[in-house]
């Protein structure tokens, strides 16, 4: 039931994966991104804060892994875009980071996975040639 959600939103939030330039231009955003949230998200988790630092790490380094891979693109940059924001707001030493990783996550759930992801394999657009014979 969920993958048949999943499938019906990024398959009508996305046309088409982009391929060529583009395409590599949103592999090296997810990659950034999903490294980042990850190793931050690890290293304030081994730090051992408190339980909502916890419960906000663990989301950062889920959604950094889902975008690593490129599995439900779309949520996942609107995850980092909340997890982000709360982490702005309960601390203000680390600001610039969470701006940045957050307008990454809001930049990938707007333009998407590109072709080389698992979005892509999954909801791509399926081309379907005719022949005569």
């Amino acid at each position: 039931m969920l993958n048949i959600v999943v499938e019906v939103f990024v398959q009508r939030l996305f046309s088409m994966f982009p391929n060529g330039w583009p395409g590599k231009g949103l592999l090296l955003l997810r990659l950034v991104s999903g490294f980042l949230l990850i190793h931050d998200g690890v290293t304030e988790l081994l730090g051992g804060p408190q339980l909502d630092g916890i419960i906000r790490q663990s989301l950062a380094t889920g959604a950094g892994v889902l975008l690593l891979v490129g599995l439900w693109t779309p949520m996942a940059g609107v995850l980092v875009v909340i997890v982000e924001g709360l982490t702005a707001l309960s601390r203000a030493d680390s600001l610039r980071n969470c701006v940045v990783l957050a307008t990454l996550g809001a930049a990938l759930a707007m333009l998407g996975p590109g072709v080389r992801s698992i979005d892509a394999r999954l909801f791509g657009r399926k081309r379907i040639d005719i022949r005569e014979l």
